[in-house]
């Protein structure tokens, strides 16, 4: 962990001097989102869906039918969009760049870069923390959409909910803070989940059997910088009282 932390703070240095490979940056990105995505809709639409099953019977028992939307849009974009996208990501991208970098590792493709005089940070760590960084905050919206889709079929067709009401309960529900505070999270995980991955990489050593190691290491150690992070990020963005909005 003080690996990544420290790899963390040479990636802040390096971007903050400009030096960044933009063709290494758009084929990340292009690996990070789109292979990324059908797998994150998957499960945005089944959460959406098994969240409202669980929440519905119960709210309309309560005569509080008219809020399921919002309640499962106020979930999905502050808490189970980016947390769930982030897993998602830190089980296929992160052991990705950790199972790549450590092979590169222990077959001194690493050492081959600096004898080409090529920082490995440059041409290999900040391209894959750029490309989290952008697109798991877009992964994260089209999640948060993708379950309220899934949401909005179970409460129309098992529950019997006007589909204008659940639509009119999310607009009613959610605020502009909301969306932003999911396009953070995702961000800050996006750049957890290539930090960590990177450094597993870069300090694997023992071959075929290091690069397992390493692989799930990084993933082990994602999930809980995911979970731990988003404690904290919680904590700072929804302190307080929320609005009176039934």
């Amino acid at each position: 962990m003080l690996a990544a932390i420290l790899l963390g703070g040479q990636v802040l240095i390096h971007l903050l001097q400009g030096r960044i490979h933009r063709r290494n940056t758009v084929e990340q990105m292009a690996a990070v989102g789109p292979d990324s995505l059908l797998i994150a809709l998957i499960t945005a639409v089944f959460v959406g869906a098994v969240f409202t099953i669980q929440v519905a019977r119960e709210f309309i028992r309560f005569g509080a039918g008219t809020t399921v939307g919002g309640v499962l849009a106020l979930a999905l974009t502050r808490e189970l969009a980016p947390v769930l996208t982030a897993v998602v990501l830190a089980g296929r991208v992160g052991s990705a760049f950790a199972a790549e970098i450590g092979t590169m590792r222990v077959t001194e493709q690493i050492d081959a870069l600096y004898m080409l005089k090529t920082d490995p940070i440059d041409y290999l760590v900040i391209p894959r923390v750029l490309a989290c960084c952008v697109m798991l905050p877009i992964l994260t919206l089209l999640s948060a959409i993708t379950g309220m889709i899934g949401g909005l079929v179970i409460a129309t067709n098992l529950y019997r909910l006007s589909q204008s009401v659940f639509i009119d309960s999310a607009r009613n529900f959610l605020d502009v803070w909301d969306v932003t505070s999911a396009l953070i999270k995702g961000a800050v995980f996006g750049a957890t989940i290539a930090i960590i991955g990177c450094s597993w990489g870069l300090t694997t050593t023992g071959g075929a059997k290091g690069v397992g190691q390493s692989t799930t290491a990084a993933v082990v150690t994602a999930l809980l910088s995911i979970f731990i992070m988003n404690f904290f990020l919680s904590w700072v963005m929804f302190q307080g009282l929320g609005r009176s909005t039934l």
